[in-house]
C-alpha cells in the first residue's frame, strides 16, 4: 500500500507549523523524514497515522492491504511502550488479544516475529530483565505482530546508545532485507537516515516545507558504518540542512 500526502497544510492558532507538504510513500520503501527541530515532523507523522487531522489537504492510501493486516497503520516509538508486568511474549500477545487472536494462531504468530526479532530465547523474560536495544526489538516484534501495510517510526533509536543503534540498525535492514515493508521514519539523526532510507525527505524550519528529496539507490544490505557513499550522503544533507537547524535554534531559544 502506498501512501499519499496531497498539499498539507496546518497551523496551531497562529503557529504555522507545516506548509504544501505534497508526498509519496511507495510500497515496500522506508521513507525518512528529518528536518531542523520544530519543523514539524512527528505532527506530519501523526498526520499520516490518523491521530490528528490537518487542517488542509488529504492523507491518502492508496492499494491493496497485505495479506493478514490487521492493522494497517502501526506506531513504533522511542520509549518502547512495555507493559512492565508482561513477559516479551506477553507484550506482543497484547496486540492480538485486541483483535480476538488467541490459542494456537496467537502462539504461531508470537513465534514467528520473536523469531525474526531474533527474541525466542527471551519469550518468557520481563522488560526489566532486557537491554534498551532488546526492549525496542520487543516493540519492533510486536508491531509486526500485526501485519502493518506501514511502519510509522518515531524516533525510535533515539533513545540509545551509538553502539546499540547500530546493532538495531542492521536489525532493521535485516528484516527488511527478508521481508519488505512501508515505513516512514522520522529521525534528527543523519547517520539513522542515510542507512535506512531509501528516500530521505528534508524539511526546513518552521513552518516545515520539503527543501529537497534526496534518493539512495544502494541496496539497504549493501551499505555499513563507515560507507563513504553514506558520509557523501550526510554531507549533503548537512549542507541542505546547517543554516536552517541554526535558524531554528535560535528561534527556539527565544519562545
Amino acid at each position: 500500500m502506498d501512501i499519499q500526502l496531497d498539499d498539507i497544510c496546518h497551523a496551531y492558532g497562529s503557529f504555522d507549523v507545516l506548509q504544501n507538504i505534497n508526498l509519496s510513500v511507495p510500497d515496500g520503501q522506508i521513507v525518512c523524514i528529518i528536518g531542523p527541530s520544530g519543523c514539524g515532523k512527528s505532527t506530519l507523522l501523526r498526520f499520516i497515522g490518523g491521530l490528528e487531522k490537518p487542517q488542509s489537504g488529504q492523507v491518502l492510501q492508496v492499494g491493496e492491504l497485505p495479506d493478514a493486516c490487521l492493522n494497517p497503520l502501526t506506531y513504533i516509538f522511542q520509549d518502547f511502550a512495555l507493559l512492565p508486568w508482561r513477559t516479551v511474549a506477553g507484550n506482543v500477545s497484547l496486540v492480538l488479544e485486541d483483535h480476538g487472536i488467541r490459542g494456537a494462531k496467537a502462539k504461531a504468530i508470537i513465534d514467528d516475529v520473536l523469531a525474526r526479532t531474533r527474541l525466542t530465547d527471551f519469550a518468557k523474560a520481563l522488560p526489566k530483565q532486557l537491554s534498551g536495544g532488546m526492549k525496542q526489538r520487543v516493540a519492533i516484534a510486536r508491531a509486526l505482530a500485526v501485519n502493518p501495510a506501514v511502519l510509522l517510526m518515531d524516533e525510535p533509536l533515539s533513545a540509545l546508545d551509538s553502539q546499540t543503534r547500530e546493532l538495531l540498525m542492521d536489525d532493521l535492514v535485516s528484516l527488511w532485507t527478508r521481508k519488505p515493508f512501508t515505513a516512514v521514519y522520522v529521525t534528527h539523526n543523519l547517520a539513522e537516515a542515510v542507512r535506512l532510507g531509501h528516500s530521505i525527505v528534508v524539511l526546513s524550519r518552521r513552518p516545515g516545507t520539503i527543501r529537497d528529496i534526496i534518493h539512495i539507490d544502494k541496496a539497504l544490505d549493501e551499505r555499513a558504518f563507515g560507507d563513504p557513499d553514506l558520509d557523501e550522503y550526510q554531507r549533503t544533507l548537512w549542507q541542505l540542512m546547517r543554516d536552517e537547524a541554526r535558524a531554528a535554534d535560535a528561534e527556539l531559544i527565544h519562545v
